[in-house]
C-alpha cells in the first residue's frame, strides 16, 4: 500500500508553478482546495533551475514550493527532474546528447535526448537524485519519489556501441557463443574480435523502423537499450534509497510502449505508475487491457495512474475533448482495474511551447467556472468520500493472458510471414472477446506462476523462452487449460528456429505438427468450420491473416478449414494432457468465433461472467478482506441495465442498494459492495 501517509485515493497531478509568477500560486492553492486536489507531482523538468551550472545547486525555490503546498494541504510526489538535462551540460559535454538511428548526432533540445550510456549524464543524474533525497527525506509532505519521466528512445552513439560490446560479453561470454546465437555464418557475418561489432542502425543492419537483416543483433540491441535506460533509473533509485528508505519510488510507464521490457523494469519499482492517454476512438477494452497489464507487472499489486488529461491531449492527430462525464468514467475505469491514485497532467495549463494546448484542471481562463473544473471538483469530492475502503483491493481473475515484450520485439523484427501481423492487436482480440462477455482476465508475463489460473492464453507465442514449455506442461498436467495460436513455438530466445517441426517446444503439450504457414493478402479470408456443434460454436466462421497447416499428433480436431487447397485440414485442435487440455487455434478467427470459443472454455472451467449486461457496460471486480467491489461502468450515453444477481449490494458513491436488474446512467459509475 503506497497511501499510508495519505490513506485515500490520491487526487491531483503534475504541477509546474515555475512557469508562473507568485500571484498565480495563491490562486492555484485556492482552486486546489475547491477541486479536492491533495497530491501534486512537482519538479519533473526543473533540473536546469535547480542546477544552473556544473558546481551550483539552488534548492530555495523547491523548498518554498514544498512547504507552501504542504501548508495548503497538498502533498508532493517529488520528481528528480532528470527527464531533461540542462543546456549547460550539453554545451560543455556533447557526449550527453544522443545519436539517432540514422547516425546523426543530436544537439541540445527536445526532451528525451540524454544518452543513457553517457558517464557524464549518469553521474549528474544520480548526484541530483541523491541531493534531493538527502534534503527532503524527512519532509512530512513527501508521499512518493518520481524518477525522470517516461523513459524511452534508443541511442546509437560510440558510448552506447562500446557499452553494447560489454553487455554482449556478459551475456555470451565468448565470440563463439555469440556467433552461434546470431547465426553469423549467414551472409558472412562471423565476428573474430569484439571491436568488429557495431550498432544495428541504418548505417549497418536496420531500416524503416523494425526492418533488419539480422534479427539476432537487432533483438539484442533492444534488450541492451532497455537495460541501459533501466541502469540509469537504478542509479537514481539507489541514490534515493541511501537517504529515503520508506517512501515509495516509481517512474511513469506508458502502457504497451514498445521499446522497454516493463516486466524487467517492474522488479526495480516500488510501485508501478503509468500515463493513460487513449484517443476518442480507442476501444475501451484496449484501455482496460492496458490497465490490467500495468497491474500485472507486479503480480497484481495496485498501481498509480500518474497521468491522464482532464479534457484533451495536444500531441495526437485529432485532439478531441473528453465528452461530459467521460473524465470521471475513465478515472473510475482505472480505479476499477487497480489504480490507487487518480492524477492528471496537468493542474494548470502552460502558456507557451508544445504543451500549451494540453488540457488541465485549471484552464487558460484561470478561474473555476469551467465545465472541466466542475467535473474535476465533483470527482475530488467523491474520492474523498471513498476514503481508504478501496485501497489495495486486488483482482480475483481466473484467466491469465500472456504478454511478453521480447516476443513482441522478435515478431516485429521477423522478416515474414506477414506485415499485417501485430502482436498487441492479436492479444487484444482474445482480451476483448472476454471483456465483451464481462469475464475478467489478468495480463501476465512468462515468469508468472500459472497455477493460480484455470485458463492461460498465450496468443502468437512466437518466442518460447527457456523453461516456459515445461511450465506450460506442468500447468496442463495439473488440470489447467492452455490456449495458444498460429505462429507460436517457432523460435528460441535468440530468434533461432526450433527445428524438428513447429510449434517447437510446445509440440508435445499441443499434440500437433504445423507443416506450413500461409499468409493471406488483405481482403482474403478462409473459414473455420466446426466438426460438430460445441456450446456457443455451431457454424462456420471467417478467419484470415495467417493459416497454419497442421497435422494432429494425438490432438482431437474440433474444426477444419473450409476453403483453399488445405480445405479439411485442422483449424482448431485440443489435446488432453494429464488432467488438463491444450488448445491450438491455427489461424486468426473473427470476433464471433473467439467469443463462442472462450465462452465454452469458461463454462467448462466454471468461470461465470460477473454480470449479464448489454454492450456498453464494463464490469470489473476488486476484492479486499473478503469483501468484493463490483464496478459497473456505462460507456454509452444512454442508461443501460445490468443483472447483478440476487445478492443485495450497496453503491459506495450514493449509498443506494441494488440487486437484480440494476440501472446504470449514461456514462455513469456504480461501485457495489457486498459487505453485509
Amino acid at each position: 500500500m503506497i497511501n499510508e501517509i495519505l490513506p485515500k485515493i490520491w487526487y491531483g497531478g503534475d504541477y509546474n508553478p515555475e512557469q508562473w509568477e507568485a500571484p498565480v500560486w495563491a490562486e492555484d492553492e485556492r482552486m486546489f482546495k475547491l477541486a479536492g486536489i491533495d497530491v501534486a507531482t512537482i519538479n519533473v523538468f526543473s533540473w536546469a533551475l535547480i542546477q544552473p551550472s556544473e558546481d551550483t545547486y539552488d534548492f530555495s525555490g523547491l523548498d518554498e514550493l514544498i512547504d507552501r503546498l504542504y501548508k495548503n494541504g497538498t502533498y508532493v510526489c517529488l520528481a528528480t527532474g532528470t527527464g531533461a538535462h540542462p543546456a549547460w551540460m550539453a554545451h560543455r559535454y556533447p557526449e550527453v546528447t544522443r545519436v539517432d538511428v540514422q547516425g546523426r548526432k543530436r544537439k541540445f533540445g527536445g526532451r528525451h535526448n540524454s544518452n543513457p550510456n553517457s558517464a557524464v549524464y549518469r553521474k549528474y543524474a544520480a548526484l541530483l537524485a541523491g541531493k534531493l533525497a538527502e534534503r527532503y527525506k524527512d519532509h512530512p509532505g513527501l508521499v512518493a519519489w518520481h524518477i525522470s519521466n517516461e523513459y524511452g528512445g534508443y541511442d546509437y552513439s560510440e558510448q552506447s556501441e562500446a557499452a553494447f560490446r560489454v553487455w554482449l560479453k556478459e551475456r555470451y561470454g565468448t565470440l563463439d557463443a555469440l556467433n552461434k546465437a546470431w547465426n553469423t555464418r549467414f551472409w558472412g557475418h562471423t565476428f573474430y574480435d569484439w571491436e568488429e561489432i557495431v550498432v544495428p542502425n541504418e548505417l549497418s543492419e536496420e531500416w524503416n523502423g523494425n526492418r533488419t537483416n539480422f534479427q539476432g543483433i537487432s533483438l539484442d540491441y533492444r534488450r541492451f537499450m532497455s537495460d541501459s535506460l533501466l541502469e540509469c533509473y537504478i542509479l537514481e533509485y539507489k541514490a534515493i534509497k541511501e537517504h529515503s528508505q520508506d517512501i515509495p519510488v516509481t517512474t511513469n510507464m506508458m502502457g504497451f510502449y514498445p521499446e522497454l521490457d516493463y516486466f524487467k523494469w517492474a522488479k526495480y519499482l516500488d510501485v508501478i505508475s503509468w500515463d493513460n492517454y487513449p484517443s476518442l476512438d480507442t476501444p475501451v477494452s484496449h484501455t482496460a487491457m492496458t490497465h490490467d497489464l500495468m497491474r500485472g507487472l507486479k503480480n497484481g499489486q495496485p498501481f498509480m495512474l500518474m497521468e491522464q488529461t482532464p479534457s484533451q491531449q495536444n500531441w495526437q492527430p485529432y485532439n478531441s475533448l473528453k465528452r461530459p462525464g467521460v473524465m470521471r468514467l475513465w478515472s473510475y475505469q482505472a480505479v476499477a482495474r487497480g489504480a490507487d491514485t487518480v492524477l492528471f497532467f496537468q493542474l494548470r495549463r502552460s502558456i507557451g511551447a508544445c504543451e500549451k494546448y494540453h488540457g488541465a484542471v485549471i484552464e487558460h481562463v484561470g478561474h473555476e467556472h469551467t465545465r472541466v473544473f466542475r467535473e474535476c471538483a465533483e470527482l475530488g469530492r467523491e474520492l474523498e468520500s471513498l476514503g481508504s475502503e478501496l485501497l489495495d483491493a486486488r483482482s480475483a481473475a481466473q484467466i491469465g493472458i500472456i504478454y511478453d515484450w521480447e516476443n513482441r520485439w522478435a515478431l516485429d523484427l521477423s522478416s515474414g510471414p506477414s506485415v499485417a501481423l501485430k502482436y498487441v492487436d492479436e492479444v487484444h482480440k482474445y482480451y476483448d472477446a472476454l471483456y465483451q462477455q464481462n469475464i475478467e482476465a489478468d495480463m501476465i508475463g512468462v515468469e508468472e506462476d500459472l497455477s493460480r489460473y484455470k485458463i492461460v492464453i498465450a496468443p502468437v507465442l512466437y518466442m518460447v523462452k527457456p523453461g516456459f514449455a515445461e511450465k506450460v506442461e506442468a500447468f496442463v498436467q495439473a488440470g489447467g487449460t492452455f490456449i495458444t495460436t498460429y505462429f507460436s513455438g517457432i523460435v528460441n530466445e535468440n530468434d533461432l528456429v526450433t527445428v524438428g517441426g513447429y510449434p517447437g517446444e510446445l509440440r508435445k503439450v499441443l499434440g500437433i505438427w504445423a507443416e506450413e504457414i500461409d499468409a493471406l493478402l488483405p481482403g482474403m479470408s478462409n473459414e473455420i468450420v466446426m466438426n460438430k456443434e460445441w456450446g456457443a460454436l455451431n457454424r462456420s466462421y471467417a478467419c484470415g491473416l495467417l493459416c497454419d497447416l497442421i497435422h494432429p499428433e494425438g490432438a482431437e480436431v474440433l474444426a477444419q478449414y473450409g476453403a483453399d487447397f488445405y480445405k479439411g485440414m485442422p483449424a482448431l485442435t485440443v489435446n488432453s494432457f494429464g488432467a488438463g487440455k491444450a488448445y491450438y487455434v491455427a489461424t486468426s478467427p473473427d470476433e464471433g468465433f473467439l467469443r463462442g470459443f472462450l465462452a465454452n472454455l469458461c463454462a467448462d472451467n466454471g468461470i461465470a461472467p460477473l454480470v449479464s449486461a448489454p454492450e456498453g457496460i464494463e464490469s470489473v471486480q476488486r476484492v479486499k478482506d473478503g469483501v468484493s467491489y463490483l464496478f459497473l461502468l456505462n460507456h454509452s450515453a444512454e442508461e443501460l441495465r445490468a443483472d447483478i444477481g440476487t445478492l443485495e449490494r450497496t453503491d459506495l458513491l450514493t449509498g443506494k442498494k441494488f440487486s437484480g436488474s440494476t440501472p446504470v446512467p449514461g456514462r455513469g459509475v456504480l461501485i457495489l459492495s457486498d459487505k453485509q
